[in-house]
């Protein structure tokens, strides 16, 4: 028997326990620009529409490019599986909760990806001259990885809830060799998710062009719960974010982080960044939306999982258009549309010009922000205490 040294705990924080600090220097809003580069891929807005059914499919990944940001399709969702899938959203919004899970592995396992779907997907969205960046597992990618790239996809995003460089199995066909799929893709390749610095340098060394961080911490994400696996948002962002500056400095190649996860107001965006993201992928916000597909409810990836689900179904509602929640004008004092105009106005109010300068904003913990001075909004549910 080997026994280990006794554990010690390391305090990590999420986004909702830091806020910012204003510096010396304010802007004219009109003088920031939140844009930002991942894969060579320019966004307006520095904002990624989560892989997931219930927030993107081609309507929605084609209204985000024209408006400025990037949806994700999910390449193994219902969208690659059904010719038409409005029947079989619909289902998942109305089934009981109790007859949920069984549903959706039903809906999911039943039906087989199917090529001709993933190519017509891919078609659709680049049909109307937008960016195409779509999504799979690691384990069906090196089937789809090609199949989409010569649909017209513009990026690959490999996504497991946790990923490394390391997978040990004795199943030597399940093992995705990530360097030599980046190598062999003629498009550009991202990963996820992680949440610490050594993992992090390890994914970057394999050519990937953007890593999503966070484990956990979505809306609809129940694998802190199921599996006890996770780090709080705000730390997994720093964590990643010193590995991918400590990588440039030594390699001389800058590979943009995105965080993925727990964030759900224009607040959580501009403190992600704030931590050293260069971007935000986000799915409950935007499930909000009047053209989501999710119709007013929410779920997570894992959720059909046949063995063991590690997602919820959630109903966020509907509060907007697509254009309004990204865009504006707000209809709301809660940090839930003119998602862009949020970060504009943050940024402007630190004194960070560009994206690069908001990862220098000073970050402080703050565990009375969401409670100082707000007594009368969580008493009636108002501002930062609203119920959707």
């Amino acid at each position: 028997m080997t026994l280990g040294t006794p554990k010690q705990f390391t305090r990590s924080y999420g986004l909702d326990e830091i806020a910012l600090v204003p510096s010396s220097v304010t802007l004219d809003p009109d003088i920031v620009d939140i844009s930002t580069t991942i894969a060579g891929l320019k966004l307006e807005i520095p904002i990624f529409a989560s892989s997931m059914d219930s927030v993107v499919n081609p309507k929605t990944a084609v209204l985000m490019g024209k408006l400025g940001a990037q949806g994700v399709l999910n390449l193994e969702g219902v969208q690659t599986r059904y010719e038409d899938p409005s029947d079989v959203l619909k289902q998942i919004a109305e089934v009981s909760k109790k007859d949920y899970v069984s549903l959706m592995q039903s809906i999911y396992q039943e039906h087989p990806v199917r090529e001709d779907l993933v190519i017509s997907r891919i078609t659709e969205i680049k049909s109307h001259g937008v960016t195409a960046i779509v999504s799979s597992t690691p384990q069906i990618a090196q089937w789809l990885g090609p199949i989409a790239a010569k649909a017209g996809a513009d990026a690959y995003l490999i996504q497991s809830t946790v990923i490394s460089t390391h997978f040990k199995t004795n199943k030597q066909d399940k093992i995705l060799n990530l360097a030599d799929f980046c190598k062999a893709m003629p498009i550009p390749v991202m990963a996820g998710n992680t949440a610490t610095y050594s993992v992090t340098l390890e994914l970057l060394k394999t050519g990937i062009q953007g890593l999503f961080v966070g484990i956990g911490p979505g809306a609809a994400c129940t694998t802190r719960g199921v599996i006890g696996v996770g780090v709080p948002m705000a730390t997994s962002i720093v964590n990643a974010a010193s590995a991918r500056d400590d990588y440039y400095r030594s390699e001389g190649v800058y590979i943009p982080i995105v965080a993925d996860g727990g964030i759900v107001n224009s607040g959580d965006i501009c403190k992600a960044l704030a931590c050293g993201a260069d971007a935000v992928m986000i799915g409950s916000p935007l499930a909000k939306a009047n053209e989501a597909p999710g119709l007013g409810f929410h779920w997570g990836m894992a959720t059909p999982n046949a063995i063991l689900p590690r997602g919820a179904r959630i109903e966020v509602g509907t509060i907007g258009s697509l254009d309004e929640i990204l865009c504006g004008p707000s209809k709301t004092d809660d940090g839930s549309q003119n998602l862009s105009g949020a970060i504009r106005t943050c940024m402007a109010t630190v004194g960070a010009q560009n994206i690069q300068e908001m990862h220098q904003i000073e970050v402080i913990v703050a565990p009375s922000l969401l409670t100082e001075g707000k007594i009368y909004q969580k008493a009636q549910s108002l501002g930062m205490y609203k119920k959707s």
